[in-house]
This record gives C-alpha cells, sequence and structure tokens, in this order.
C-alpha cells in the first residue's frame, strides 16, 4: 500500500447497463430470473460497486502484487434501472484500519438514486491468496 492512499479519497464511475447484466441473465439457469424484468440485477449491482471500488484504489497499491477483496456490503437497491441508462457510482474512502478499507457508496441512474451503503475491503498479497485458494481447491477435489 502507498502513502497516497489515504482515508477521504473521492471517485466517480460511470457504466452503461448492458442487457446482460439485468436479472434474466444473473442465473441464466433459473427459471424465476427468466421470468423477471430486465433492470440491473442487486447481484450485477454489488459487482459494478466492487469494480469502482478496485479501481479507485489500485493506483495507491502495488498492482498487481496487492488486490483487494471484497468482504462486507450494506447497499441499498431502491430503484430500477433499465439497459441503456448509465449508472454514476461515487465513493468515498472513508476509514483505513490496517489493510481494511471502508468505503461510503451511492448510485445514480441519471434519474433515481439506486443505492447507498457502504462496502469493506482488505488488501491482499496477491500471490499468498491465490496459493491458498489453490491448497483449499486441492482438498476440495480429493475430499469432493
Amino acid at each position: 500500500m502507498k502513502s497516497t492512499l489515504q482515508a477521504g479519497l473521492y471517485y466517480e464511475f460511470k457504466f452503461t447497463v448492458p442487457e446482460n447484466k439485468t436479472v434474466p441473465y444473473l442465473y441464466p439457469e433459473s427459471e424465476e430470473f427468466q421470468a423477471m424484468p430486465k433492470v440491473l440485477a442487486t447481484g450485477f449491482m454489488v459487482g459494478l460497486f466492487e469494480w469502482a471500488c478496485i479501481k479507485a484504489i489500485n493506483p495507491h497499491l502495488d498492482w498487481p502484487n496487492e488486490q483487494t477483496v471484497g468482504t462486507d456490503v450494506k447497499l441499498s437497491h431502491i430503484a430500477a434501472t433499465p439497459s441503456g441508462l448509465t449508472v454514476t457510482v461515487k465513493l468515498r474512502l472513508e476509514q483505513i484500519e490496517g489493510k481494511r478499507l471502508i468505503f461510503h457508496l451511492e448510485g445514480h441512474d441519471g434519474i433515481d438514486l439506486i443505492s447507498e451503503g457502504t462496502h469493506e475491503r482488505f488488501i491482499i498479497n496477491a500471490a499468498k491468496f491465490n496459493e491458498k485458494v489453490n491448497r483449499k481447491s486441492k482438498v476440495e477435489s480429493i475430499t469432493g
């Protein structure tokens, strides 16, 4: 982590919602999702907010050796966004506690506030993290 990573960091990220980020595409094998409206899926919205946080802080990390993983999400989803609209994610890095980063986020689709809340990420050493995941995968393949 570089000394430039400081609480108060502000960032905006824009993303135009394509049809393949709507509810029916979240789990295509789900019959229930297939019957739902083609609006931005909450699952994809959470991913969009995570992406915005990653974009905001990567210049302040030793990327790609240092990366971040999401560990907590507390977001509302208060308005539907059809494909074609552009979501603007605004974020502020509220706190840094060691390797723990806490963000305040909000999203707007040009018509409505669609979401507001907090997101927590942890800075990881990518090689060590991937090594641990690989060990876990090997255990699962032996026991599964």
